[in-house]
């Protein structure tokens, strides 16, 4: 087990089902989300209404997280964040790859022009969706390894995996990270990286980012990555 990071809690395993949930968000502005999100495609053509899953109940006991998800549509999830998470009855819990090369180097992805959060600076990975259910189940596990490989093209079997979690609270999000640690440098990792994004038609990721200290942190990472990036940093550097 890694040692706890300070200010980001340690999470060693995790317990997840999903099931049914009225969400009077998605019911009463029914109208203003398809407002919403056929606006936003005019923009982002690519966008596509498909099925997320988004918590409404959780809690951590311990070392271990807690939490039930429920579908709900895209559309729904991305006005419910850009009208400013109104209700305060549900919670984004979502996985990413903290990918880590041999040289301490952290490598993150920037968001293409074409996605939710153009220009924005994350981990890989995402908000989980009917494919990572098992059962009545959520498998973020499976949905991290999963996403990794499919925005970076890295081979997810040559990257050594943690097997617990850091786990970053903000809000109405609660952010999952799964350190990773590769055996090639940060620099190796994003000629990679973007060697795969230039055989994609249609990349989710424009280019990789790389973070060795804190004054990499840029203003276009969302404030749950700022502060894992300068927990993880400065431990590092102690």
């Amino acid at each position: 087990m890694q040692e706890a990071l300070r200010d980001v809690l340690r999470i060693e395993s995790l317990d997840l089902s999903v099931g049914p949930f009225d969400w009077a968000f998605a019911r009463e502005r029914r109208a203003d989300i398809d407002d919403h999100f056929e606006a936003a495609r005019r923009d982002r053509p690519g966008l596509w209404n498909g099925r997320v899953l988004l918590m409404h109940q959780h809690e951590i006991e311990g070392s271990t997280l807690r939490g039930r998800y429920f579908e709900t549509d895209f559309a729904s999830f991305m006005a419910w964040r850009d009208f400013g998470f109104p209700g305060g009855e549900v919670t984004n819990c979502f996985a990413l790859g903290a990918l880590r090369g041999s040289d301490g180097v952290y490598v993150l992805g920037v968001m293409s022009a074409g996605t939710m959060n153009p220009g924005r600076i994350y981990f890989p990975g995402g908000t989980p969706d009917l494919s990572d259910v098992v059962g009545a189940e959520v498998d973020l596990e499976a949905s991290v390894r999963r996403e990794v490989c499919e925005e970076t093209g890295l081979d997810i079997v040559a990257l050594d995996i943690d097997a617990g979690w850091h786990c970053v609270p903000a809000g109405p999000m609660i952010a999952l990270l799964k350190p990773m640690q590769s055996r090639e440098t940060g620099a190796q990792l994003r000629e990679r990286i973007s060697a795969n994004l230039a055989r994609e038609t249609e990349p989710e990721l424009a280019d990789a980012y790389l973070a060795c200290a804190t004054s990499d942190i840029h203003p276009m990472m969302p404030g749950f990555i700022e502060v894992f990036l300068r927990t993880v940093l400065r431990s590092a550097a102690d």
